[in-house]
């Protein structure tokens, strides 16, 4: 399938919530290549990280849902339309940090807020702990890769066996079917939602996402659980200085509800919410989800440097 294709389902994802976002390449040293983000609306700036696997695109139901922020949302290196970069375990944080802290200079920002899912999420906790200069504060939607104990569900920890993944990519080829089954196994569905079906299928049939994935899983996961190497731990969590925000869905099938109260517990500047869904809760949950994040924003786009920044909304217990 050709970029055009992929680019044309995008196109209809975004129309489909009247969210008018242009395309732009940034040069990432950090990937020897250039990274595609998609930029729209007017207002402070909001960097939005999606989790390993998706296209940026699918945050269209949330950008819609942020009005008054110009959200810039970047596609991971090998998704999308951003070109790849070698995957290991040894690199990952490195490479994740240079790439976030690459584009976020490449784009003439100085301090944009972060909203952040599952792989993204990773990340732009390392750019925290490594550059908090760079990041004021971050809200997480859906549980950040291996946080606290998390990992993956089973059939991606399997497909990171590197010849059981290649076996996998072989006979289960791009389809309608395995969407729908990395979209249940995610706990989403998008029954209402055939844009987005659409995208994922184009993006599927891409030449490199697929290997792409493949090797981010191997670098992130093993058969039995995260990669120790690259574990978002209770110690790494309790240095982080910023504000931050955990939106988790219900029914997350990389990590529990739990595990966002303890991380809320752990960081010292935190709240802690719970809505409707899975790994992606904006998807069918938006507007929810939107009225949630849109204050956060509001609040600390707004905070000045060396200010207390406000907690705002529930604190997690235990």
């Amino acid at each position: 399938m050709s970029d055009q294709t992929y680019i044309k389902a995008q196109e209809r994802l975004l129309d489909r919530f009247g969210v008018e976002a242009e395309s732009r390449f940034v040069d990432v040293a950090a990937i020897d290549g250039r990274a595609h983000v998609l930029v729209t609306g007017e207002g402070p700036p909001v960097m939005m990280v999606i989790g390993g696997g998706p296209p940026a695109a699918m945050w269209a139901p949330l950008m819609a849902q942020l009005t008054g922020f110009t959200l810039y949302a970047v596609d991971l290196p090998g998704m999308g339309l951003t070109d790849p970069a070698p995957y290991t375990t040894e690199t990952l944080r490195a490479l994740g940090v240079d790439f976030l802290d690459q584009v976020v200079h490449g784009l003439g920002l100085d301090q944009p807020v972060f909203v952040a899912q599952s792989m993204g999420g990773l990340w732009a906790t390392w750019l925290a702990l490594d550059r908090p200069g760079r990041v004021p504060a971050i809200s997480y939607i859906g549980c950040p890769a291996l946080m606290l104990g998390t990992s993956a569900p089973f059939p991606i920890r399997l497909s990171a066996v590197p010849r059981i993944g290649r076996l996998l990519m072989r006979l289960q080829p791009p389809s309608p079917a395995l969407v729908d089954r990395i979209v249940t196994m995610a706990g989403e569905d998008f029954t209402d939602l055939p844009e987005l079906r659409e995208l994922f299928l184009a993006h599927q049939q891409l030449p490199v996402p697929g290997p792409a994935l493949h090797q981010l899983h191997h670098a992130a996961v093993r058969l039995r659980g995260a990669r120790p190497e690259v574990a978002l731990t209770s110690e790494q969590l309790a240095g982080l200085t910023q504000p931050v925000q955990l939106i988790w869905g219900a029914k997350d099938t990389f990590g529990p509800p739990e595990v966002g109260r303890r991380a809320a517990e752990i960081i010292p500047r935190a709240e802690f919410h719970v809505v409707p869904g899975g790994h992606g809760p904006w998807v069918n949950q938006s507007e929810r989800v939107g009225s949630i994040v849109a204050p956060f924003l509001q609040t600390h786009s707004a905070s000045r440097e060396g200010d207390p920044a406000p907690r705002t909304g529930e604190r997690a217990r235990g």
